[in-house]
């Protein structure tokens, strides 16, 4: 017990505290080539399912799935799959829920625990199938008496007592011989489907040319098909009619209709007496009923309680021979010899799994490990938490990164909420969001086991984004002094108010002059008293425009900056002056200029001025500079303000867009050309794929030949560009080039959805306050009371519907959008494959998502 919880603890400790900075970039991989005994596999494999940090490579491609050793195996758990999921159908539908998770998994079975629990299951399928099929028969024996009764306690309406004394005298009837009625009038009576009947009755009409008399009746309580469950509707019927050729037509009939023909004796006490035997013998079939499915319940409850233990077992073991089968059998059956894909930092724990699947069978040989060195790309692989892995999927559903290139995942998880929030800016709204992500999170151990569907699982698994969502979303709108489209008055409004109360109460537009009506610089955020101007939206219009550039020149020079990093580790140094430097030289001197000068304006012209042409009437538009900029204009300027906002402008701007002008055929012709003087002083080296290095190692006095394939990678950083002609090269570079020439101004643009949305959201909010709550608070008196709370009821839904639902989608959306294309294409190429180990905990989990 002490030596397997030190191991429990290697384990934790290996995985867990090692994690460190496993996020910025993926994890370093190795190929390694595994040698396992037979007798010592199956356990080692097993142990490495525990431990769940190795990918396994197909040996056999070449192999047909049915020609595989362990075919045998996997098609003998596929039987106890049947199995189980026929135990489980049966107790579904006895009403009994199976659970789907529970606590501890058990460990693997053993082969020979496997053959106790395949005889255990065979015996209670078969005990469960006979149990059914008793059960089914005795249901239709008494679906059979009850039909009886049903038949001999209706037919008495139809039998006056004269008519039962003459039937009586002639002993006529369906209970009597037939061949012995001497052409004297009889009846037949049974039981058939309702809907069927008027059918019936018209082709007794026609077989017997109208010399027969039916009269029916409805059997009042439903009936139970013991085949299928379902509920029948039958009625009771009575054929009277004479001879004995039309009694034998009128059998086939009821026969052909499947109608159930029962006796029915024409003397009144001899239906009852009948009636009489007949509840004697039901009662005897409820009791065996009774105690048969007391039989069934206890079979079905002894197996409840194991269901989930067994199915996770068995899909274990399963899971086992099918890693086996990828495995490659030597010749002599000497050893198992494989392939497998491991994180560099647990190849200490594969060697400590496969120490454990030897000792646990006592093998003398031990099993091992070597590592190669290939060309192949390793998979990819992010070790994650809780809290980053919502982030990680956001990302890998653009694309898995490619092996140790940069992973955008690690600064999603601030950039992603924070561009959201510049959208949802609502210090009411974000707040509402906030809940909802923080009782996830509190709850989270109890939801993680409720099945909600697949939307629920969508927002479960992302719950602490939308935590960080609400909560960002709550500081912006604190920013733009924004709750429920109201403001709130935290640091008092920086503007006073010349005018007398009169004034301000009879005039609706007042101007208020900044250079005398201020009082410096609000602290934080917007004044309350643009909630109350009439130019509110103009003013946050332009604010929100010009945060939404700034923001996104920053997010995109921050891409491209990352660049840099994945030269660095790949040591393609040259790049960083062929590909970052002109691309983030264009991007500053256009849109990062257009920046500053934001800030310039902002900074330079000010109410207070005493220079007429540093006043705010004087401020040109930054945009119409930018585009005069380019085009090589000048702006007409009023008399009085100055041409230019500084001295030398006009050549400062020239020498800009010479120089971003320069950086296109920098970016077009730079790598394409050193790629070409690469080729040209490369020496030439004889093509070598695979070096062939073989070793002789002693196993049980024999020898035992392996191949190990040498195909070096550099940091998993082999690159395309060594095999691609250089023609294929030009082509590429000049797409290349384009694209991040057109996109730096469209993705510019394409950040402007900050503002729009940010706008949109601040109106609509402005509007249902408007149109519906402040109906609502206009009122007085007790109707007032009554009708506001049915109106902060519509108000609410709406909030929360329309603003908190589809507003937090659409914002959600757009910035997926702006990390996916805007952001994710400077730097990220995304064209890896995903690191998928065989581990039982992710197996077992993923089959119970699905």
């Amino acid at each position: 017990m002490e030596d397997a919880s030190w191991r429990s603890w290697w384990r934790f400790w290996a995985c867990g505290s090692k994690s460190q900075n496993s996020v910025f970039r993926s994890e370093k991989m190795s190929l390694v080539q595994m040698f396992l005994q037979p007798e010592a596999a199956y356990d080692t494999i097993a142990q490495l399912g525990e431990v769940g940090c190795v990918e396994f490579r197909d040996m056999n491609v070449n192999i047909n799935a049915q020609q595989r050793k362990f075919i045998g195996e996997v098609r003998r758990c596929d039987e106890l799959e049947r199995k189980i999921r026929y135990v489980t159908m049966e107790l579904e539908k006895d009403g009994h829920k199976v659970l789907d998770l529970i606590d501890d998994f058990p460990a693997a079975p053993k082969p020979k625990e496997i053959i106790e629990l395949e005889s255990h299951l065979e015996k209670t399928e078969t005990e469960i199938m006979e149990l059914a099929v008793n059960n089914v028969n005795l249901q239709t024996n008494y679906l059979e008496l009850t039909e009886m009764i049903e038949v001999l306690e209706k037919t008495d309406q139809f039998f006056s007592e004269q008519e039962s004394h003459n039937f009586d005298l002639n002993k006529h009837g369906t209970h009597k011989d037939p061949e012995q009625c001497n052409g004297q009038l009889g009846f037949v009576a049974g039981v058939i489907s309702r809907e069927r009947e008027f059918a019936f009755e018209r082709m007794l009409w026609r077989i017997s040319r109208g010399n027969v008399l039916v009269r029916r009746a409805e059997v009042e309580t439903p009936l139970k098909d013991p085949k299928t469950g379902n509920v029948l509707h039958k009625s009771i019927f009575v054929v009277f009619f004479q001879g004995d050729q039309l009694q034998g037509r009128i059998r086939k009939v009821c026969h052909g209709f499947h109608a159930h023909m029962y006796p029915c004796p024409s003397s009144h006490e001899e239906r009852k007496e009948m009636v009489k035997g007949v509840r004697t013998r039901l009662d005897d079939l409820k009791k065996i009923i009774s105690q048969t499915e007391d039989h069934r319940i206890c079979v079905l409850q002894a197996v409840l309680k194991k269901l989930p233990t067994w199915s996770a077992m068995v899909k274990k073991m399963k899971a086992i021979y099918h890693v086996l089968n990828l495995f490659n059998v030597d010749l002599g059956s000497k050893c198992l010899i494989g392939e497998a894909w491991v994180p560099k930092r647990d190849l200490e724990l594969v060697e400590v799994a496969l120490a454990e699947g030897s000792a646990a069978v006592g093998s003398t040989i031990p099993s091992f490990i070597n590592v190669l060195e290939t060309k192949k790309e390793p998979p990819t692989y992010f070790r994650t938490n809780k809290f980053t892995r919502g982030f990680q999927n956001l990302i890998d559903a653009y694309g898995i990164a490619n092996y140790r290139e940069v992973n955008p995942g690690l600064y999603t998880c601030i950039t992603f909420p924070f561009l959201f929030a510049v959208m949802f800016g609502d210090m009411g709204h974000g707040f509402i969001l906030f809940l909802l992500g923080f009782w996830m999170v509190i709850d989270e151990k109890r939801l993680s086991k409720r099945r909600g569907g697949e939307i629920w699982n969508i927002f479960f698994s992302g719950r602490y984004i939308i935590m960080l969502m609400g909560i960002f979303a709550v500081y912006t709108g604190f920013h733009y002094n924004d709750c429920f489209s109201k403001s709130f008055n935290v640091f008092g409004s920086h503007w006073r108010i010349q005018y007398n109360r009169t004034t301000v109460l009879t005039n609706p537009d007042l101007t208020l002059n900044p250079s005398t009506d201020t009082r410096g610089v609000y602290p934080m955020g917007i004044d309350p008293i643009w909630q109350s101007a009439t130019n509110k939206i103009i003013f946050l219009n332009t604010y929100k425009m010009k945060l939404s550039i700034v923001f996104g020149v920053l997010h995109m020079v921050f891409g491209v900056c990352l660049s840099v990093e994945n030269f660095v580790y790949f040591k393609k140094y040259a790049y960083i002056f062929l590909q970052f430097v002109p691309q983030v030289l264009f991007l500053l001197l256009m849109f990062g200029y257009m920046c500053f000068m934001m800030f310039y304006k902002w900074v330079k012209y000010s109410a207070m001025s005493d220079n007429l042409a540093d006043t705010p009437g004087c401020a040109p538009s930054v945009l119409i500079m930018f585009i005069d900029m380019v085009l090589f204009k000048s702006e007409t300027v009023s008399a009085g303000c100055d041409a230019t906002m500084y001295n030398g402008q006009k050549e400062l701007e020239t020498i800009f867009l010479v120089l971003a002008l320069i950086c296109i055929p920098w970016i077009l012709l730079g790598k394409p050309l050193y790629i070409k003087f690469q080729r040209r002083n490369k020496p030439v080296q004889p093509s070598v794929e695979i070096d062939e290095v073989i070793e002789k190692i002693e196993v049980t006095g024999k020898e035992v030949i392996i191949t190990e394939v040498a195909e070096g990678h550099d940091n998993g950083g082999h690159s395309e560009e060594d095999d691609e002609p250089m023609s294929e090269i030009w082509i590429h570079q000049a797409i290349h080039t384009i694209e991040y020439i057109l996109s730096t101004i469209s993705h510019t643009a394409s950040y402007l959805r900050l503002w729009a949305l940010s706008l949109a959201h601040a109106q609509l909010s402005e509007v249902l306050w408007t149109m519906v709550l402040s109906m609502g608070l206009q009122m007085s008196g007790y109707t007032g009371a009554i009708g506001l709370f049915f109106i902060f009821a519509v108000w609410e839904f709406f909030t929360i519907a329309i603003m908190v639902m589809m507003e937090g989608l659409s914002a959600f959306l757009h910035t997926l959008r702006l990390h996916w294309v805007e952001f994710m294409s400077k730097f990220y190429t995304g064209a890896g494959h995903q690191f998928q180990p065989f581990s039982f905990k992710v197996l077992l989990t993923v089959v119970d998502e699905d």
